[in-house]
């Protein structure tokens, strides 16, 4: 990960001598590269001293106990666990397969392709392998290509045997994981009490199902969230305890790999990862357990196990694993500080999981209850302040879901009300700030105190390896497991039309100052940086966010420039942003495969012809989102008002808009350079809707506010300059 910190550092360099955020930045840069450079040395230190531990290649031993979580490990109910945990380096394990719940089938066969598969139909526990010999063959293993089109299936055991590694496999879904193309293991014992010599296989895999068994029933995984008593599943972790306890001091000096592969009922979770073996426990300091797929310190994915298994054992990964090693990092925290921060995660995780729709059906309710209300309220010119309030509170609720990751409301004892209450005191202490302050006289003030509150977030959260929105509402989670780092979708929209909206409030100053030139360079320039952010590998990793940036930017320059935009000139932007993102994916394909983001995978999948899918499952997603009853009001609302406000001034609005445009001309740039952003967004991203509705409901809003501001400014029309509500002449105004 050292690539990264120096990536990052660079950047933030470059920030610190932009104009919006010179002081800011200027102070941190210092700071970062020092922290880079200590990071980069203690990680090639690190890797160097695994390198010699494995250079001869290990016994590994994968131990999976489908189902396990951080909460079921206690010193008192599983004493074997928590000892081992006390010499391993230990992480969160996101299980997610190809369905939103993963079974243990469906586990233990991404183990054995290194990429997320899935059996599909009936999902429950593995097939019962024939015993062949010392061996075993799980039954029609080529069923799984043939039929279910699970092509990589055997990946892992083909490799190792192509090796000469011998694979020992205890219990069903160990046989799964380590079988080859035929689906072959060298040994098999169906329980570890069967094993009589556990020296003899060079990877092993063994398979605790006594946590996981009494969640399947007919040979699928239960339906429900918890089928079980809290005193029940105390039990059944205490009796994969005892299991794992009577085999573990048999294992030598092997490395040991222990995972909670599968989750337990309909909701999904974060499991338990434990690595104890070379650069587990360096000099005795505890540590974490991550992985460069992850981009996260203390998070693995699945086909992580497959990787690790092969980089260990000395044996060189096939292409198609898409799992990367995993990486140990010290930690001052004690073990009982471990566990409770892996634990918290897990609550936070599925906090966000279980509230993000109500968070955002109260949103829309907010978005649409506001438009009208403004609509009803601006037509008479009444309670100009309450609706100028209520549009800067409602343009400060998207940041304030990031910046409330700064306090420790997953510890709490109700997160989800913390979560809430907390979310909504921030966005009213912005909107203090944002309408008490001396920028508050200015018509793009508060505007631009929102807008860069909001862009400063983002973008430090991108130069920070994305701590707030992970397990954010407006971000991602690794619950879910459908990103675990850069910019997400959402939080494209908002860093887009918040970076565009406060470059034009500063070009506005320009150009009235007579500095047109700096005001195109300055929209630009600001423009650019956050765009390359947004699509750097590491960083933002952001695909269809660059293509979107591209033009949004573009159109914005160009009437800052006073120069007309046409369709031809959108259009060539919009390729211009897909072969830039092809070029930036490109230099990515040229790293190591494991070095790589998906924005590289993505250049593989191009060259061998197997991208369409990629691009059919995401088109499909981008259109399920245009019937979502949580997006589509934002934008339905957000559009109405806006298209009335602009053709009926005087009849929808009192004229705001007109006027905002009037005294800061430069705002329509760039509030059309957001919706320009927000709509190709919409349709090049597999969030589709969600993209544009969020530019709305921060550009909308803000922009009506900057209107009122400057009605409140104006004096009135007489009747005889136009019809009522008709916008003010720069003289009367």
């Amino acid at each position: 990960m050292s690539g990264t910190w120096v990536r990052r550092a660079v950047v933030a360099v470059v920030f610190g001598v932009s104009v919006l955020a010179a002081a800011p930045a200027a102070a941190a840069a210092p700071g970062l590269a020092s922290g880079a450079a200590t990071a980069a040395g203690e990680r090639a230190a690190e890797r160097a001293a695994e390198r010699v531990a494995t250079a001869a290649g290990e016994r590994v031993v994968l131990v999976g106990i489908p189902g396990l979580m951080w909460s079921d490990v206690t010193p008192a109910d599983t004493p074997n666990l928590w000892r081992l945990a006390g010499e391993s380096a230990l992480g969160s394990l996101s299980v997610r397969a190809v369905r939103k719940d993963t079974c243990p089938y469906d586990a233990w066969l991404t183990v054995s392709a290194g990429v997320r598969s899935a059996v599909g139909g009936a999902c429950g526990m593995a097939p019962t392998p024939t015993a062949d010999g010392e061996g075993a063959v799980v039954p029609e293993f080529s069923w799984l290509w043939e039929v279910r089109e699970q092509d990589a299936a055997g990946t892992l055991g083909q490799a190792l045997h192509a090796a000469g590694r011998t694979t020992m496999a205890v219990g069903p879904g160990a046989a799964l994981a380590l079988a080859d193309r035929e689906g072959r293991v060298d040994l098999y014992a169906p329980s570890p009490a069967e094993v009589t010599q556990w020296s003899r296989g060079d990877v092993v895999a063994v398979e605790i199902p006594d946590l996981i068994a009494p969640y399947v029933s007919g040979d699928r995984l239960s339906e429900v969230p918890e089928s079980l008593s809290g005193d029940s599943r105390r039990a059944a972790a205490r009796a994969a305890d005892a299991k794992l306890g009577s085999f573990l001091p048999q294992l030598g000096p092997a490395t040991v790999l222990v995972a909670g592969l599968s989750d337990h009922g309909s909701v999904p979770h974060l499991r338990t990862a434990m690595l104890r073996g070379p650069g587990s426990s360096g000099s005795g300091a505890a540590r974490t357990l991550g992985a460069r797929s992850t981009h996260r310190d203390d998070m693995v994915i699945v086909p992580d196990l497959t990787a690790t298994i092969l980089a260990r054992t000395g044996v060189a990964a096939p292409p198609v694993v898409v799992g990367v090693p995993v990486e140990t990092r010290a930690t001052g925290r004690t073990l009982d500080e471990r566990v409770e921060a892996l634990r918290t995660a897990d609550v936070a995780g599925q906090t966000i999981r279980d509230t993000t729709g109500v968070f955002f059906t109260t949103l829309a309710v907010l978005q649409v209850v506001f438009y009208v209300t403004a609509f009803l309220l601006l037509r008479r010119r009444d309670g100009l302040p309450a609706v100028r309030a209520a549009a800067v509170a409602l343009a400060a609720i998207p940041v304030s879901t990031y910046l409330v990751n700064l306090t420790p409301w997953a510890r709490m004892a109700q997160p989800a009300v913390t979560l809430f209450a907390s979310i909504a005191a921030i966005a009213a202490a912005l909107t203090v700030v944002a309408l008490a302050g001396p920028w508050r006289r200015g018509v793009l003030g508060p505007l631009t105190v929102i807008a860069a509150a909001t862009a400063a977030v983002l973008l430090g959260d991108l130069l920070t390896g994305t701590p707030l929105q992970l397990n954010s509402l407006m971000g991602y989670t690794g619950v879910v497991g459908a990103r675990y780092y850069g910019l997400g979708n959402i939080p494209f929209a908002l860093l887009a039309t918040a970076v565009l909206l406060v470059t034009t409030a500063a070009a506005d100053r320009l150009v009235r100052a007579g500095r047109k030139t700096l005001a195109v360079a300055l929209v630009a320039a600001l423009g650019a940086f956050a765009m390359l952010l947004d699509g750097w590998p590491g960083v933002g990793s952001d695909f269809g966010g660059v293509i979107a940036f591209v033009p949004g930017i573009a159109v914005t320059a160009l009437i800052v420039a006073g120069k007309r935009v046409s369709i031809v000139k959108l259009g060539a932007f919009c390729a211009g942003g897909g072969v830039l993102v092809m070029a930036i994916a490109y230099l990515d394909y040229l790293r190591p495969p494991a070095s790589q983001t998906h924005l590289g995978r993505f250049v593989g999948q191009v060259a061998d012809g197997t991208f369409l899918p990629v691009i059919s499952r995401k088109l499909g997603a981008m259109l399920s989102t245009l019937l979502s009853p949580n997006l589509m009001p934002v934008v339905l609302a957000a559009f109405a008002f806006l298209v009335f406000a602009l053709l009926r001034p005087g009849a929808a609005s009192a004229g705001v808009l007109p006027i905002a445009f009037e005294r800061a001309p430069m705002l329509k740039a760039g509030l059309l350079g957001a919706l320009v952003s927000g709509l190709v967004g919409m349709l090049v991203n597999d969030s589709g809707a969600a993209v544009l509705s969020m530019a709305l409901a921060l550009a909308v809003p803000l922009v009506l506010s900057a209107g009122i501001r400057a009605l409140q400014h104006a004096e009135p029309v007489p009747a005889a300059a136009g019809s009522p509500g008709t916008p003010p002449s720069p003289a009367t105004a």
